[in-house]
C-alpha cells in the first residue's frame, strides 16, 4: 500500500469531521498516536492538521491538544445528499464564471499569490489524484473568498459539500488521471493569469471551458 501523504490524511480527517465521527469540541487523539495510526511521520501529520486548521475545522491549543471547532448544520439538506456530480458541475457553471469576474474586481496581490501557490501544488500532484482533488477544492474555495462576497461564499460552501458524497468520490476515481490533471492544471493557470491581468470576461470564459471539460469527462465516465 502506498504511503499516505498529508493531503490524503487531511481528506480522511475532514471527511470524518464533516460526517460526525468527530464532533465540535472533541479532542483528537495525541499526535504520536494519530501518526502511528496513519503510518506516517509526525511532521506529515502536522502538515495535514495545519491544512484543517486553515479551513477552520480544527484548533491546536498548546499543552492541551487539537480540538474540533467545526459546528455542523442541523441536517445536511436533501439537495446536497441526493445531488449528482453532474448537478454539482452545472451549479458551479452558473456561479463560478461570475466569481471570476468578481475576483478581477476585488482581488488583491496576496490573493493572486495564494492562487498561484495552489496552482503550483496542483501541478506537483499530477500523479496523485487525491492530493490534486484536495488542492483543487481549495483553489475554487479561494476564488470564492477572493470575491469578498459573504453570501456567495456561503452558497459556494454548500455547493462544494457535494464533494463529500460517495458518488462524487467514485466519479473522482473514474475521471482523475495524469492527462486529465495536466489539462485541468493548464486551465487553472490560464484562469489565474486572466484574473491577475484584470480581464474579467476572459477569466469567465476560461472558467466555463474548465467546467465544460469536467462535465464532458464525467459524462464519458458515466457512459463507460
Amino acid at each position: 500500500m502506498a504511503k499516505m501523504g498529508s493531503a490524503q490524511i487531511a481528506a480522511q480527517l475532514r471527511r470524518e469531521i464533516l460526517q460526525g465521527s468527530y464532533r465540535q469540541h472533541d479532542r483528537l487523539p495525541a499526535s504520536r498516536e494519530l501518526a502511528q495510526s496513519f503510518g506516517v511521520a509526525r511532521n506529515t501529520l502536522r502538515d495535514a492538521l495545519g491544512r484543517l486548521e486553515q479551513e477552520g475545522l480544527l484548533e491546536t491549543r498548546p499543552g492541551s491538544g487539537t480540538f474540533v471547532t467545526f459546528a455542523p448544520e442541523e441536517e445536511r439538506p436533501r439537495a446536497i445528499q441526493n445531488a449528482t456530480p453532474l448537478e454539482l458541475v452545472d451549479a458551479r457553471y452558473a456561479l463560478e464564471p461570475h466569481i471570476c469576474r468578481l475576483c478581477v474586481l476585488h482581488g488583491r496581490r496576496e490573493d493572486f499569490e495564494v492562487l498561484e501557490e495552489l496552482c503550483t501544488r496542483m501541478e506537483a500532484a499530477e500523479n496523485d489524484p487525491v492530493a490534486f482533488a484536495e488542492t483543487d477544492a481549495q483553489f475554487h474555495k479561494t476564488l470564492a473568498q477572493t470575491t469578498r462576497n459573504t453570501l456567495l461564499n456561503w452558497i459556494m460552501d454548500r455547493v462544494s459539500n457535494v464533494r463529500l458524497t460517495d458518488e462524487w468520490t467514485r466519479m473522482r476515481h473514474l475521471t482523475l488521471n495524469g492527462p486529465m490533471i495536466r489539462e485541468y492544471n493548464i486551465q487553472h493557470r490560464q484562469i489565474v493569469n486572466a484574473i491577475r491581468s484584470r480581464e474579467p470576461e476572459r477569466a469567465a470564459s476560461l472558467m466555463k471551458t474548465h467546467l465544460e471539460t469536467a462535465r464532458l469527462s464525467m459524462m464519458r465516465a458515466a457512459d463507460a
